[in-house]
Protein backbone atom coordinates (compact mmCIF):
# COMPACT_ATOMS: atom_id res chain seq x y z
CA UNK A 1 0.00 0.00 0.00
CA UNK A 2 2.34 2.51 1.25
CA UNK A 3 4.70 1.65 -2.17
CA UNK A 4 1.44 2.46 -4.74
CA UNK A 5 0.99 5.44 -2.34
CA UNK A 6 4.71 6.38 -2.99
CA UNK A 7 4.24 5.75 -6.90
CA UNK A 8 0.93 8.20 -6.88
CA UNK A 9 3.65 10.39 -5.28
CA UNK A 10 6.20 10.20 -8.10
CA UNK A 11 3.30 10.15 -10.92
CA UNK A 12 2.14 13.61 -9.62
CA UNK A 13 5.40 15.44 -9.49
CA UNK A 14 6.69 15.83 -13.33
CA UNK A 15 9.85 16.10 -14.58
CA UNK A 16 9.70 17.98 -17.79
CA UNK A 17 10.57 14.71 -19.51
CA UNK A 18 9.21 14.41 -23.32
CA UNK A 19 6.51 11.73 -23.51
CA UNK A 20 7.51 8.51 -25.27
CA UNK A 21 5.40 6.24 -27.59
CA UNK A 22 4.31 2.13 -26.62
CA UNK A 23 4.98 0.07 -28.90
CA UNK A 24 2.35 -1.07 -32.00
CA UNK A 25 1.97 -4.16 -30.09
CA UNK A 26 0.59 -2.35 -27.22
CA UNK A 27 -1.86 -0.92 -29.28
CA UNK A 28 -3.16 -3.34 -30.68
CA UNK A 29 -3.93 -4.92 -27.22
CA UNK A 30 -5.66 -1.29 -26.60
CA UNK A 31 -7.53 -1.98 -29.92
CA UNK A 32 -8.89 -5.40 -28.80
CA UNK A 33 -9.56 -4.81 -25.36
CA UNK A 34 -11.83 -2.06 -27.00
CA UNK A 35 -13.91 -4.25 -29.12
CA UNK A 36 -14.60 -6.08 -25.84
CA UNK A 37 -15.88 -2.78 -24.57
CA UNK A 38 -17.59 -2.03 -27.76
CA UNK A 39 -19.50 -5.21 -27.94
CA UNK A 40 -20.43 -4.88 -24.63
CA UNK A 41 -22.43 -1.37 -25.53
CA UNK A 42 -23.92 -3.31 -28.68
CA UNK A 43 -25.20 -6.12 -26.40
CA UNK A 44 -26.71 -3.62 -24.46
CA UNK A 45 -28.42 -1.62 -27.32
CA UNK A 46 -29.94 -4.57 -28.78
CA UNK A 47 -31.17 -5.57 -24.97
CA UNK A 48 -32.94 -2.10 -24.99
CA UNK A 49 -34.24 -2.03 -27.84
CA UNK A 50 -35.06 -5.51 -28.60
CA UNK A 51 -36.52 -6.43 -25.15
CA UNK A 52 -39.71 -5.46 -24.24
CA UNK A 53 -38.98 -5.35 -19.84
CA UNK A 54 -35.86 -3.95 -18.59
CA UNK A 55 -36.74 -3.43 -14.81
CA UNK A 56 -32.76 -3.47 -13.35
CA UNK A 57 -29.74 -2.20 -14.13
CA UNK A 58 -27.84 -5.27 -13.05
CA UNK A 59 -28.20 -7.62 -16.16
CA UNK A 60 -25.97 -9.75 -17.98
CA UNK A 61 -25.52 -6.84 -21.29
CA UNK A 62 -24.17 -4.47 -18.18
CA UNK A 63 -21.87 -6.91 -16.51
CA UNK A 64 -20.31 -7.46 -20.07
CA UNK A 65 -20.39 -3.86 -20.83
CA UNK A 66 -18.81 -2.76 -17.45
CA UNK A 67 -16.23 -5.61 -17.70
CA UNK A 68 -14.70 -4.16 -21.25
CA UNK A 69 -14.55 -1.09 -19.54
CA UNK A 70 -12.65 -2.66 -16.23
CA UNK A 71 -10.52 -4.73 -18.97
CA UNK A 72 -9.53 -1.36 -21.42
CA UNK A 73 -8.86 1.12 -18.10
CA UNK A 74 -6.32 -1.15 -16.20
CA UNK A 75 -4.56 -1.70 -19.58
CA UNK A 76 -3.96 2.13 -19.73
CA UNK A 77 -3.02 2.27 -16.18
CA UNK A 78 -0.39 -0.18 -16.49
CA UNK A 79 1.32 1.42 -19.16
CA UNK A 80 1.09 4.52 -17.00
CA UNK A 81 2.54 2.36 -13.93
CA UNK A 82 5.31 0.97 -15.83
CA UNK A 83 6.40 4.27 -16.81
CA UNK A 84 6.04 5.22 -13.54
CA UNK A 85 8.18 2.15 -12.16
CA UNK A 86 11.01 2.93 -14.81
CA UNK A 87 11.72 6.37 -13.19
CA UNK A 88 9.39 8.56 -15.26
CA UNK A 89 7.13 11.54 -13.21
CA UNK A 90 4.21 13.21 -13.81
CA UNK A 91 2.87 13.75 -17.41
CA UNK A 92 5.86 12.24 -19.00
CA UNK A 93 4.78 8.83 -17.59
CA UNK A 94 1.70 9.09 -19.87
CA UNK A 95 2.38 7.85 -23.39
CA UNK A 96 1.49 9.96 -26.07
CA UNK A 97 -2.00 9.56 -27.04
CA UNK A 98 -3.12 7.94 -23.52
CA UNK A 99 -3.98 10.83 -21.87
CA UNK A 100 -7.35 11.43 -23.10
CA UNK A 101 -7.86 8.33 -22.38
CA UNK A 102 -6.69 8.19 -18.88
CA UNK A 103 -8.54 11.26 -17.48
CA UNK A 104 -11.29 9.56 -18.88
CA UNK A 105 -11.32 6.48 -16.97
CA UNK A 106 -12.78 8.27 -13.59
CA UNK A 107 -15.10 10.10 -15.72
CA UNK A 108 -16.62 7.42 -17.58
CA UNK A 109 -16.85 5.54 -13.82
CA UNK A 110 -18.83 8.45 -12.06
CA UNK A 111 -21.26 8.68 -15.25
CA UNK A 112 -21.62 4.73 -14.45
CA UNK A 113 -22.68 5.29 -11.01
CA UNK A 114 -24.85 8.18 -12.12
CA UNK A 115 -26.68 6.05 -14.88
CA UNK A 116 -27.31 3.24 -11.91
CA UNK A 117 -29.16 5.95 -9.74
CA UNK A 118 -30.60 6.87 -12.58
CA UNK A 119 -31.97 3.81 -13.65
CA UNK A 120 -33.03 2.90 -9.89
CA UNK A 121 -35.17 6.11 -9.21
CA UNK A 122 -36.45 7.12 -12.79
CA UNK A 123 -36.51 3.36 -14.50
CA UNK A 124 -35.09 1.80 -17.33
CA UNK A 125 -35.54 3.30 -20.54
CA UNK A 126 -36.69 1.60 -23.72
CA UNK A 127 -37.59 4.28 -26.67
CA UNK A 128 -35.92 7.05 -27.80
CA UNK A 129 -35.42 8.74 -24.33
CA UNK A 130 -32.49 6.79 -23.65
CA UNK A 131 -30.41 8.81 -26.18
CA UNK A 132 -31.28 12.22 -23.99
CA UNK A 133 -30.47 10.91 -21.13
CA UNK A 134 -28.01 12.89 -19.22
CA UNK A 135 -26.20 10.18 -17.83
CA UNK A 136 -25.98 7.83 -21.20
CA UNK A 137 -24.44 11.02 -22.96
CA UNK A 138 -21.61 11.40 -20.49
CA UNK A 139 -20.74 7.31 -20.33
CA UNK A 140 -20.60 8.20 -24.68
CA UNK A 141 -18.25 11.04 -24.54
CA UNK A 142 -15.67 9.51 -22.34
CA UNK A 143 -15.84 6.15 -23.98
CA UNK A 144 -14.88 7.83 -26.75
CA UNK A 145 -11.97 9.05 -25.37
CA UNK A 146 -11.07 5.58 -24.50
CA UNK A 147 -11.38 3.55 -27.64
CA UNK A 148 -9.95 6.07 -29.64
CA UNK A 149 -6.74 6.30 -27.73
CA UNK A 150 -5.29 3.90 -30.22
CA UNK A 151 -5.41 6.19 -33.44
CA UNK A 152 -4.67 9.16 -31.13
CA UNK A 153 -1.23 7.17 -30.12
CA UNK A 154 -0.82 6.40 -34.32
CA UNK A 155 -1.19 10.07 -35.30
CA UNK A 156 2.27 10.83 -34.78
CA UNK A 157 4.21 8.27 -33.76
CA UNK A 158 7.66 7.37 -35.01
CA UNK A 159 7.94 5.12 -38.40
CA UNK A 160 4.36 5.39 -39.20
CA UNK A 161 4.69 7.42 -42.08
CA UNK A 162 2.56 9.02 -44.70
CA UNK A 163 1.67 5.39 -46.27
CA UNK A 164 1.61 2.87 -43.47
CA UNK A 165 0.51 -0.58 -43.88
CA UNK A 166 -2.84 -1.95 -42.87
CA UNK A 167 -1.23 -4.11 -40.02
CA UNK A 168 0.35 -0.99 -38.56
CA UNK A 169 -2.50 1.21 -38.94
CA UNK A 170 -5.35 -1.35 -37.46
CA UNK A 171 -5.54 -0.42 -33.80
CA UNK A 172 -6.67 3.52 -34.81
CA UNK A 173 -9.07 1.67 -37.66
CA UNK A 174 -10.43 0.03 -34.81
CA UNK A 175 -10.61 2.03 -32.61
CA UNK A 176 -12.19 5.30 -34.95
CA UNK A 177 -14.15 2.74 -36.41
CA UNK A 178 -15.76 1.46 -32.78
CA UNK A 179 -16.11 5.67 -32.14
CA UNK A 180 -18.39 5.77 -35.27
CA UNK A 181 -20.72 3.27 -33.87
CA UNK A 182 -21.59 5.16 -30.51
CA UNK A 183 -22.16 8.32 -32.74
CA UNK A 184 -24.39 6.69 -35.01
CA UNK A 185 -26.15 4.50 -31.84
CA UNK A 186 -27.28 8.14 -30.39
CA UNK A 187 -28.39 9.15 -34.10
CA UNK A 188 -29.72 5.82 -34.39
CA UNK A 189 -33.11 7.72 -34.71
CA UNK A 190 -31.93 9.06 -37.43
CA UNK A 191 -29.92 6.08 -38.97
CA UNK A 192 -30.72 4.98 -42.65
CA UNK A 193 -28.75 1.53 -42.25
CA UNK A 194 -31.84 0.41 -39.99
CA UNK A 195 -34.47 0.29 -42.55
CA UNK A 196 -35.24 -2.74 -44.00
CA UNK A 197 -35.45 -2.89 -48.18
CA UNK A 198 -38.86 -3.43 -48.51
CA UNK A 199 -39.62 -0.24 -46.26
CA UNK A 200 -36.91 2.18 -48.60
CA UNK A 201 -38.44 1.13 -51.32
CA UNK A 202 -42.33 1.99 -50.35
CA UNK A 203 -40.92 4.88 -49.16
CA UNK A 204 -39.88 5.88 -52.22
CA UNK A 205 -42.80 4.65 -53.79
CA UNK A 206 -44.52 7.50 -52.41
CA UNK A 207 -44.13 11.56 -52.15
CA UNK A 208 -45.03 11.87 -48.55
CA UNK A 209 -44.73 10.62 -44.89
CA UNK A 210 -46.03 7.35 -44.47
CA UNK A 211 -46.19 8.35 -40.56
CA UNK A 212 -44.88 4.99 -39.62
CA UNK A 213 -43.02 3.18 -37.11
CA UNK A 214 -39.50 3.75 -38.02
CA UNK A 215 -36.27 1.38 -38.45
CA UNK A 216 -37.02 -0.93 -36.24
CA UNK A 217 -40.84 -1.75 -37.12
CA UNK A 218 -42.58 -4.91 -36.33
CA UNK A 219 -41.79 -6.78 -39.73
CA UNK A 220 -42.65 -6.30 -43.45
CA UNK A 221 -46.22 -5.56 -42.78
CA UNK A 222 -45.53 -2.54 -41.10
CA UNK A 223 -46.01 1.07 -42.30
CA UNK A 224 -42.23 2.20 -41.97
CA UNK A 225 -40.69 5.20 -42.88
CA UNK A 226 -41.95 7.92 -45.25
CA UNK A 227 -39.87 9.21 -47.93
CA UNK A 228 -39.01 12.16 -46.13
CA UNK A 229 -37.62 9.98 -43.37
CA UNK A 230 -35.49 8.24 -45.50
CA UNK A 231 -34.10 11.37 -46.82
CA UNK A 232 -33.01 12.91 -44.06
CA UNK A 233 -31.59 9.50 -42.52
CA UNK A 234 -29.62 8.92 -45.79
CA UNK A 235 -28.21 12.86 -45.13
CA UNK A 236 -27.18 12.04 -41.50
CA UNK A 237 -26.10 8.75 -41.85
CA UNK A 238 -23.96 9.66 -45.14
CA UNK A 239 -22.05 12.61 -43.02
CA UNK A 240 -21.48 10.33 -39.80
CA UNK A 241 -19.99 7.35 -41.69
CA UNK A 242 -17.77 9.33 -44.15
CA UNK A 243 -16.48 12.11 -41.90
CA UNK A 244 -14.10 9.43 -39.79
CA UNK A 245 -12.78 8.35 -43.49
CA UNK A 246 -12.12 11.41 -44.57
CA UNK A 247 -10.74 12.73 -41.24
CA UNK A 248 -8.12 9.66 -41.78
CA UNK A 249 -7.53 10.04 -45.33
CA UNK A 250 -6.13 14.13 -45.11
CA UNK A 251 -3.29 12.41 -42.67
CA UNK A 252 -2.66 9.01 -44.50
CA UNK A 253 -2.85 7.09 -48.15
CA UNK A 254 -4.62 4.66 -46.45
CA UNK A 255 -3.99 1.01 -47.19
CA UNK A 256 -6.22 -1.04 -48.95
CA UNK A 257 -8.77 -2.70 -47.10
CA UNK A 258 -9.07 -0.24 -44.10
CA UNK A 259 -12.67 1.17 -45.20
CA UNK A 260 -14.01 -2.01 -46.19
CA UNK A 261 -12.72 -2.89 -42.19
CA UNK A 262 -14.09 0.45 -41.12
CA UNK A 263 -17.56 0.17 -42.39
CA UNK A 264 -17.62 -3.30 -41.19
CA UNK A 265 -17.30 -2.33 -37.99
CA UNK A 266 -19.82 0.42 -38.35
CA UNK A 267 -23.00 -1.20 -39.46
CA UNK A 268 -22.68 -3.40 -36.40
CA UNK A 269 -24.39 -1.40 -33.94
CA UNK A 270 -27.45 -0.48 -36.30
CA UNK A 271 -27.17 -4.24 -37.20
CA UNK A 272 -27.54 -5.05 -32.73
CA UNK A 273 -30.33 -2.57 -32.90
CA UNK A 274 -32.43 -3.98 -35.32
CA UNK A 275 -31.46 -7.65 -34.16
CA UNK A 276 -29.42 -8.37 -37.97
CA UNK A 277 -33.09 -8.51 -39.42
CA UNK A 278 -31.85 -5.85 -42.01
CA UNK A 279 -28.59 -7.70 -43.23
CA UNK A 280 -28.81 -6.91 -46.79
CA UNK A 281 -28.31 -2.94 -45.68
CA UNK A 282 -25.41 -3.79 -43.44
CA UNK A 283 -24.12 -5.88 -46.71
CA UNK A 284 -24.16 -2.97 -49.13
CA UNK A 285 -22.35 -0.64 -46.90
CA UNK A 286 -19.22 -3.37 -46.72
CA UNK A 287 -19.34 -3.54 -50.30
CA UNK A 288 -18.97 0.59 -50.18
CA UNK A 289 -15.94 0.15 -48.37
CA UNK A 290 -14.65 -2.15 -50.63
CA UNK A 291 -15.54 0.74 -53.78
CA UNK A 292 -14.25 3.47 -51.51
CA UNK A 293 -11.01 1.33 -51.13
CA UNK A 294 -10.47 0.62 -54.69
CA UNK A 295 -11.21 4.78 -55.32
CA UNK A 296 -8.20 5.59 -53.20
CA UNK A 297 -5.83 2.82 -54.61
CA UNK A 298 -6.75 4.57 -58.36
CA UNK A 299 -7.23 8.06 -56.75
CA UNK A 300 -4.60 9.04 -54.24
CA UNK A 301 -6.20 11.05 -52.05
CA UNK A 302 -4.43 12.69 -49.28
CA UNK A 303 -3.56 16.37 -47.77
CA UNK A 304 -1.60 17.18 -50.42
CA UNK A 305 -3.64 16.21 -53.15
CA UNK A 306 -6.65 18.25 -52.93
CA UNK A 307 -8.62 17.77 -56.04
CA UNK A 308 -8.32 13.73 -55.83
CA UNK A 309 -9.72 14.64 -52.09
CA UNK A 310 -12.73 16.28 -53.08
CA UNK A 311 -13.18 13.76 -56.07
CA UNK A 312 -12.88 10.88 -53.54
CA UNK A 313 -15.42 12.80 -50.93
CA UNK A 314 -17.73 13.01 -53.84
CA UNK A 315 -17.55 9.58 -55.81
CA UNK A 316 -17.14 7.73 -52.31
CA UNK A 317 -20.68 9.00 -50.93
CA UNK A 318 -22.40 8.68 -54.73
CA UNK A 319 -20.91 5.09 -54.57
CA UNK A 320 -21.83 4.27 -51.16
CA UNK A 321 -25.92 5.53 -51.14
CA UNK A 322 -26.32 4.19 -54.92
CA UNK A 323 -25.21 0.77 -53.41
CA UNK A 324 -27.81 1.08 -50.78
CA UNK A 325 -30.68 1.99 -52.95
CA UNK A 326 -29.85 -0.70 -55.26
CA UNK A 327 -29.20 -3.57 -52.67
CA UNK A 328 -32.72 -2.32 -51.28
CA UNK A 329 -34.53 -2.36 -54.92
CA UNK A 330 -33.07 -6.02 -55.70
CA UNK A 331 -33.71 -7.27 -51.83
CA UNK A 332 -37.44 -5.09 -51.54
CA UNK A 333 -39.29 -6.04 -54.72
CA UNK A 334 -37.76 -3.55 -57.18
CA UNK A 335 -37.20 -0.17 -57.93
CA UNK A 336 -39.14 2.79 -55.93
CA UNK A 337 -42.19 3.64 -58.08
CA UNK A 338 -40.68 7.78 -57.70
CA UNK A 339 -37.81 7.92 -59.98
CA UNK A 340 -36.68 11.39 -59.11
CA UNK A 341 -35.73 9.73 -55.22
CA UNK A 342 -34.00 6.79 -56.13
CA UNK A 343 -32.09 8.98 -58.94
CA UNK A 344 -31.37 12.49 -57.42
CA UNK A 345 -30.62 10.53 -53.71
CA UNK A 346 -27.23 9.65 -54.53
CA UNK A 347 -26.29 12.86 -56.39
CA UNK A 348 -27.17 14.73 -53.23
CA UNK A 349 -25.62 12.55 -51.05
CA UNK A 350 -22.24 12.85 -53.71
CA UNK A 351 -22.47 16.46 -53.20
CA UNK A 352 -22.80 16.74 -49.29
CA UNK A 353 -19.66 14.24 -49.74
CA UNK A 354 -18.15 16.62 -51.79
CA UNK A 355 -19.02 19.59 -48.95
CA UNK A 356 -17.57 17.78 -46.56
CA UNK A 357 -14.54 17.42 -48.75
CA UNK A 358 -13.94 20.94 -49.29
CA UNK A 359 -14.69 21.82 -45.43
CA UNK A 360 -12.14 19.32 -44.04
CA UNK A 361 -9.92 20.21 -47.06
CA UNK A 362 -10.51 23.23 -47.79
CA UNK A 363 -6.76 24.30 -49.72
CA UNK A 364 -3.75 21.77 -50.24
CA UNK A 365 -1.19 20.90 -47.10
CA UNK A 366 2.50 20.20 -46.92
CA UNK A 367 2.71 16.89 -45.39
CA UNK A 368 6.24 15.04 -44.15
CA UNK A 369 6.48 11.96 -46.38
CA UNK A 370 7.99 9.60 -44.81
Amino acid sequence: MAFAAAGVRRFMVGTGEPRGWVSPRTDLVMALLGVWFGAGLMIDAWAHGNLAELETFFTPWHAVFYSGFAVVSGWIIWQVWRNVRAGRQGPAAVPTGYLAGLVAIPAFAAFGLADMMWHTVLGIETTINIFFSPSHLGLIVTMMLIITTPLRSAWNAPGVGARPSLGRLLPALIGLAFATTLVSLFLSYGDAVQYRPEGIVRAFSMLGNAGGSGPRGAGPVAVGPGAQQVAVAMAVTNVVMLSPVLFLVRRWLLPFGSVTLMYTIMVLMPGALTGFRNVPMLLSFVAAGLVSDLLIRRLRPSGERRAAYWAFAGLSAFATWSLYLGVASAAGGGLPAVPELWTGAPIVAGLIGLALGALLLPNAVATERA
